[in-house]
């Protein structure tokens, strides 16, 4: 790189880094409200930052702002980062570091994803959670991870198998299949709202699904709901976790073609 071209590129991640704290300040800000406005401790709730389509520059932007927890959605591009991000930041040891996948997961991927997910909010089906379990213990065993992988279960809320997850009926079936997997660790539901639902109405059937799966499976606490346009309402029905990109990121630098 030119001398001509480091003030620039200082330049343009002091611009992003401005850009990104104070998105952050305001999401922050936003989720505390949300809990007090529904009578919860504003501590119940994480805002995990998607940082899927965004370069690995923009993770480490928001590890210095303090984040450890990252959404992706594609197997490639976040092992990519996963393996960039300790010399961005300067820090070999990036043990407090949570990597999220929360896009559909494919079963010839999970072996994988299997070696840096801390959680994955996709499974779906029991063929894929046979994968990822095979995945997990794979890793395991050769050191590559020292925990279960957190499983959420993604439950399909209109029951639309082009978007992914699971039928409500199908819930306890799935549920009981993950549980007995010594690779993977029951962690709680995922659900996106239906196109055109109204979001207060899913995210109320979604924490009555969750409630359903506490009764048999009492440490599957998560429940991973509502994004940039929606998480006031997600808050409000239960959601433990709100999954944010845009709001935070702003409009994405590629397709995600």
């Amino acid at each position: 790189m030119s001398r001509a071209a480091e003030p620039e590129t200082a330049a343009a991640i002091g611009e992003r880094t401005a850009e990104l704290a104070t998105n952050l300040a305001g999401l922050l800000q936003r989720v505390d409200a949300a809990c007090l406005a529904a009578g919860r401790d504003p501590g119940s709730v994480r805002l995990l930052p998607v940082t899927k389509f965004f370069p690995a520059e923009d993770v480490a932007i928001l590890y210095r702002l303090g984040r450890r927890e990252f959404g992706e959605s594609r197997e490639q591009e976040a092992t990519a980062k996963v393996a960039a991000l300790p010399e961005l930041v300067g820090d070999e040891d990036l043990s407090d570091v949570q990597w999220h996948m929360i896009g559909r997961l494919q079963r010839n991927k999970a072996k994988i994803v299997a070696r840096w997910a801390h959680t994955v909010h996709s499974v779906d089906s029991e063929r894929l959670a046979t994968a990822l379990d095979a995945g997990a213990r794979a890793a395991l065993a050769a050191a590559e991870r020292t925990e279960p992988v957190r499983v959420l279960l993604q439950v399909s809320l209109d029951e639309d198998p082009s978007r992914g997850g699971v039928g409500p009926g199908e819930l306890t079936r799935l549920a009981d299949h993950v549980a007995a997997s010594s690779g993977l660790r029951l962690s709680g539901l995922m659900a996106i709202p239906p196109l055109g639902a109204e979001s207060d109405a899913a995210f109320a059937r979604l924490a009555t699904l969750h409630t359903l799966l506490l009764a048999e499976h009492p440490g599957a606490t998560e429940l991973s709901a509502g994004m940039s346009g929606d998480l006031e309402s997600a808050i409000e029905h239960g959601s433990t976790c709100v999954r944010v990109g845009t709001a935070l990121m702003g409009a994405r630098p590629i397709t995600s073609a």
